[in-house]
Formats: structure tokens, sequence, C-alpha cells
């Protein structure tokens, strides 16, 4: 080996460590249940009044600071794996700790996945069909009975092929985050270092990814199931738009924190520079 050389501080992991990356979510879920599940009920319900507000800019400032808020429901779900409490000041300890531009860049893969994107749009489907779709919508919105030969009309193909495009770009954007908010949130790495280290680490386990990803998937078809029947239940009692409110509430209290646990445990296994953690999980129990 060149003497210059280091040794890669990403391991390489068996595809199976991607369900135990989601079970090692579960598991910290279940040891903090209404800890965790408070900090996705306080993001979730901002969320949702923002939306309520109709207030555009309130949305907008909230997309900028997801990154800093999910980095503060991993540092929840590593504080609950260390036998700690999680509190909803984690939220923002991302800002206490001065990291907020750091956690700001990564949505540069973001933005440039939707600049390629919209590129690819226009190249792959035409700024005539673009023009005929746009018609073709309004059309069909504006007539009570639309004639089916209207949708025959649209690029079907072409329009498949960018959804295709879509999934490929979103999955590398994806990439560069998977685990660079644990990584800035807990060493003293830069945005841009943490983001390269991500996509390389996604890369060398690209099969433990993909096994994690259609596995969360099925547990996020699975939920949504749960969420709905209970929405449906509920609106008999209190009326559908505050069922929905408390189901996509019951959503988010679910989601983040299982997500921040998931990709906690991910970066865990994924970098060889990480300290172990004080206790392990066992899995899920029924």
């Amino acid at each position: 080996m060149n003497p210059h050389d280091t040794p890669s501080p990403i391991r390489k992991l068996p595809a199976s460590n991607g369900a135990q990356w989601l079970l090692d979510g579960f598991a910290l879920l279940r040891k903090a249940p209404l800890a965790l599940g408070l900090l996705g009920l306080i993001w979730g319900g901002v969320s949702a009044a923002a939306s309520i507000s109709g207030q555009l800019w309130l949305s907008l400032v909230l997309a900028v600071l997801g990154p800093l808020l999910f980095g503060g429901v991993v540092y929840a779900a590593r504080e609950v794996d260390l036998g700690r409490s999680a509190h909803p000041a984690h939220l923002v300890q991302g800002l206490r700790e001065g990291k907020l531009a750091r956690f700001l860049t990564m949505l540069l893969p973001q933005l440039a996945a939707l600049v390629v994107l919209a590129v690819l749009l226009v190249v792959m489907v035409g700024s005539d069909e673009l023009q005929h779709m746009a018609e073709v919508m309004e059309k069909l919105q504006a007539s009570p009975n639309p004639d089916p030969a209207l949708v025959q009309s649209l690029p079907v193909g072409s329009l498949f092929a960018w959804l295709v495009a879509v999934l490929v770009v979103s999955l590398v954007a994806g990439f560069f985050t998977f685990i660079a908010i644990p990584d800035v949130m807990f060493t003293e790495r830069g945005g841009m270092a943490a983001m390269g280290l991500s996509l390389r680490a996604c890369l060398r386990n690209i099969g433990a990814v993909l096994v994690f990803m259609v596995l969360f998937v099925i547990v996020l078809f699975a939920l949504s199931i749960g969420v709905n029947i209970l929405v449906v239940l509920l609106g008999f009692a209190i009326g559908q738009m505050p069922a929905l409110f408390i189901g996509q509430l019951l959503m988010m209290s679910v989601l983040l924190p299982l997500i921040g646990g998931t990709i906690y445990s991910a970066w865990r296994h994924m970098l060889d520079d990480v300290p172990p953690p004080l206790s392990n999980s066992t899995g899920i129990e029924a």
C-alpha cells in the first residue's frame, strides 16, 4: 500500500444490514415512544399550521430548516440509544452548536436535482409537448365530460421516461445526504465533506441501501393503511378535516423518529470511525 494512502473510514456491509437499520429504528422508537414521538408531533404540528395559514413563506422556511430539524431528531435518537432522554429542545440542537450553515449545505443536492429534472423535462418531453399538456389539463378541468382523445394525445412515453429519470436523480441526490446529516451532527466534518462521504458510503453499500429502501416502502405502505383506517373512523365522530389533521400528526409522530433512528443506525454501521453505542438493539418485540 502506498504510504501516503489512508484507510477508508467506510465499512463494507452485507445487504442484509439494511434491514438491521430499520430494526434499530423501531427499537429506539420502542424505547422512548412518547419522547421521540413528541418531536415528530411538534414538527408535524408546525408544518400543518404553516400549511393551513396559507403563508407560503412559512412553508419555505420550514423546508429550508428541514435538515437542521432532522439533525435534531437524529440527535434525540442517539440520546435514547445512549440511555438518556429525548427532549423537544433537541430539534434545534444543531443551531445551539453553531452548525446551521453546515446543515444548509444539505439543500444543495436537492436544488441541483430540481434543476437537472427541469432541464430533462424540457429535453425529454419538449417545450411544444409541455405547452400541449398544459392546454389539455385546462380542457380536462373545464369540461364536465372530458374527451378521452385528449388524454390519448398526451406524450405518455416521454413522461414515463422522465419519471424514471426522476427516480434515478432523486436516488442519487438522496445518497449525498443519507448519512451526511448525522455525520455533521456528531462530528466536526463540514457539510460538503460529509455529503461526499455519504455518497461514497452509499455506493459502497448499495445493496444494503436498496434493501432498506424496499423495506421502508413496505413499512410506509402498511403504516399509511393503518392511519387511513383510523382517519375514516375518526371522520364519522369528529368530521373529515379534524380527522385528516390528526392522521397527519400521527404519521409524523411515528415516521420522523423512525427515520431518525434508522439513519442514525446506518451512519453508525457504515463508518469505521464512529464510537460504539452503550447499548445495542435486539430487534422488535411483538
